[in-house]
């Protein structure tokens, strides 16, 4: 007797097909899996599971419009059936059709709302749009259901961090640590609520726990941060620069990021961007304020300040900019910034356009927003064709701390440049270059605010950063910790503190951080 109720209907043999069929791709033998499972839809074509699985296979082998199509034709059998909304969502998800994949997870959640997986992957997608609120409620429902689902506890304690509700988010961290001691997410989630340090007794259970044999490598980088920063808030740093060599030696032997690979980048791109055809529409992209440059260099608050003002949206970090070029490169067949030099003002205004049209949610409450993601540095040359009416505002801090606030920050995105001293000396001088060149080509339109400028004296500070965006000065912007938006970065809690001088850290180090200080070199200048 089949136990499965969602295999009723289906003769044994079909089941056994389809069984086998999930298991070969369990064991990653997916042409094995293809076959079973293709077989099991032709012998049962009216029923709805093998093709369910289908579409899996098709979703884990990369091939996300064939398994939106499979699940399609699934639902023409049952169109009630919420697992296969939910799936339908996830292959929408990978095609890069995030509205549509949302309303999948929407309807599955109202066919069936005692499923926990749908309210999580509502919750998650909803989160990376920035939709803080509703990711909130769905990743309650989903915690709810489920409440051994570790990844829903912790994505939950990230978006009231978001949302500012910081005692609410330690507490979700902490539910899940009661489930895993072990959990890296969980731990990161805490120690970037940097306002509220982690005390002697996480100390001593992040030691126990970095001990352990049986410990992922993401774990233990994960856990090896968050130790690092304890130990800082704790005086300790000789501790303190130890558990962050651990943390990053371990991820840069997973990930080794291409020093040279990223120093050719950056002379191609300079080559590249030294002639652009004038645009064909000069005002193109006047609703944008890009915030750009390194990470760890104050990009938040200054897109705090700036979110403070009644015209502007704060939107985050964006990923449309980088998207749309990638798209370019994927139509023309050649990587960026190859064909950059060959696109026509006609390409470029298509392609601000694209960005326009998918950013066009962030202007629904305001006439202007911010995109402030870290990597649209890189893009900056090509702004005065692709958005010549864009405002682009590069942020800069003081290089020793910079360099060492990207050491000790845990990025989500590898290979990264900030898991090695030498590296990351190597990513600043392009970053500096590249802007510095693109900056004396484009001079109306990039801007460079510094960092301590602002927390030394605020007030000018921020009507010239407001003068640069053709904003008139507005008193809100003077007081950006009252803001009340999502924050979706690691400076979320420091970004909701009032405007103070005097954060600098990398000089309690001492000698330790000499080495570095001769890397970055006459960067310190």
């Amino acid at each position: 007797m089949n136990a499965d109720p969602r295999m009723a209907g289906l003769d044994p043999e079909v089941v056994a097909m389809v069984q086998a069929g999930a298991r070969a791709l369990r064991d990653h033998d997916t042409a094995r899996a293809e076959s079973l499972l293709v077989q099991a839809c032709r012998q049962a074509p009216a029923h709805p599971e093998p093709l369910r699985y289908l579409a899996i296979l098709q979703l884990h082998t990369r091939r996300a419009p064939q398994a939106v199509d499979t699940l399609q034709r699934a639902l023409a059998r049952t169109p009630g059936d919420a697992l296969l909304h939910s799936d339908l969502g996830s292959a929408r998800a990978a095609c890069g059709h995030a509205d549509a994949a949302l309303d999948s997870w929407r309807r599955a959640c109202e066919l069936d709302p005692a499923q926990p997986t749908p309210w999580f992957n509502l919750g998650r997608n909803l989160q990376q749009r920035g939709d803080t609120d509703a990711a909130i409620t769905a990743l309650e429902r989903a915690t709810a259901l489920a409440p051994a689902l570790l990844p829903a506890r912790v994505l939950l304690g990230d978006a009231l961090a978001h949302a500012g509700r910081f005692e609410e988010s330690a507490a979700r961290y902490r539910e899940a640590l009661r489930l895993h001691p072990a959990c890296g997410d969980a731990w990161r989630g805490l120690s970037n609520i940097k306002t509220v340090p982690l005390d002697e007794a996480d100390a001593a259970l992040l030691r126990a726990q970095l001990q352990r044999r049986d410990l992922s490598s993401a774990d233990r980088v994960a856990m090896g941060h968050a130790l690092g920063k304890l130990e800082e808030d704790h005086g300790r740093y000789d501790a303190a620069y130890v558990a962050f060599q651990a943390a990053n030696g371990l991820q840069k032997q997973l990930t080794p990021w291409r020093a040279q690979a990223f120093e050719r980048y950056v002379e191609d791109a300079l080559a590249a961007t030294a002639s652009l055809p004038p645009p064909l529409d000069p005002a193109l992209g006047q609703e944008v304020i890009f915030i750009v440059g390194l990470p760890r260099s104050g990009s938040t608050l200054f897109e705090q300040i700036l979110a403070a003002h009644p015209l502007v949206e704060g939107a985050g970090e964006l990923p449309d900019l980088g998207i749309v070029l990638q798209q370019e490169s994927l139509r023309r067949g050649r990587a960026y910034p190859q064909w950059v030099a060959e696109a026509s003002a006609t390409d470029w205004d298509r392609l601000g356009r694209d960005y326009l049209a998918r950013t066009a949610r962030w202007r629904s409450r305001h006439p202007r927003f911010t995109d402030k993601h870290p990597d649209n540095w890189k893009h900056a040359g090509v702004l005065r064709a692709m958005l010549p009416g864009a405002t682009v505002i590069e942020t800069r801090r003081e290089p020793l701390e910079t360099a060492w606030s990207c050491y000790k920050q845990q990025f989500y995105a590898q290979p990264h440049f900030a898991n090695d001293l030498a590296d990351i000396a190597c990513y600043l001088r392009g970053c500096e270059q590249a802007m510095a060149t693109w900056r004396a080509r484009d001079p109306a339109r990039l801007f460079l605010h510094r960092y301590e400028s602002l927390l030394e004296d605020p007030e000018p500070a921020i009507r010239g950063l407001l003068r640069d965006c053709g904003l008139a000065f507005d008193a809100a912007c003077l007081a950006p910790h009252r803001a009340t938006r999502s924050v979706r970065t690691a400076s979320a809690a420091q970004v909701r503190q009032p405007l103070r001088a005097g954060t600098a850290r990398a000089i309690a180090y001492g000698s330790l951080l000499e080495p570095l200080a001769s890397l970055l070199g006459s960067l310190l200048f």
